[in-house]
């Protein structure tokens, strides 16, 4: 692959974006919430912000609310000090 052909972002630079993303601190746990609130929405939950359903998809309406800080979710990690090899745990979105 060329070096000009690689891509430069991946859209989530971490900590110093920490603001941008409110709660978010993984592209993983992005992921987990945006998916969950995805589904919410296309089991019939109302958006959170402005959308024209025939325009948007669920999955990019779920990641403006996200990045909104719209989606109230509570942080399930289960991190031991000692543990250094943890996997990082789902977020449970709160119902509302």
């Amino acid at each position: 692959m060329n070096e000009t052909d690689r891509q430069t972002s991946d859209g989530f630079h971490g900590p110093e974006e920490e603001g941008v993303w409110p709660g978010i601190d993984s592209r993983f746990r992005l992921v987990i919430v945006a998916a969950q609130r995805s589904k919410q929405l296309q089991r019939g939950a109302r958006p959170r912000v402005e959308a024209d359903a025939k325009r948007r998809r669920t999955t990019s309406i779920a990641l403006e609310e996200v990045k909104r800080g719209l989606v109230p979710f509570i942080n399930n990690t289960k991190e031991s000090p000692g543990d250094a090899h943890a996997e990082p745990a789902e977020a449970a979105i709160i119902a509302g």
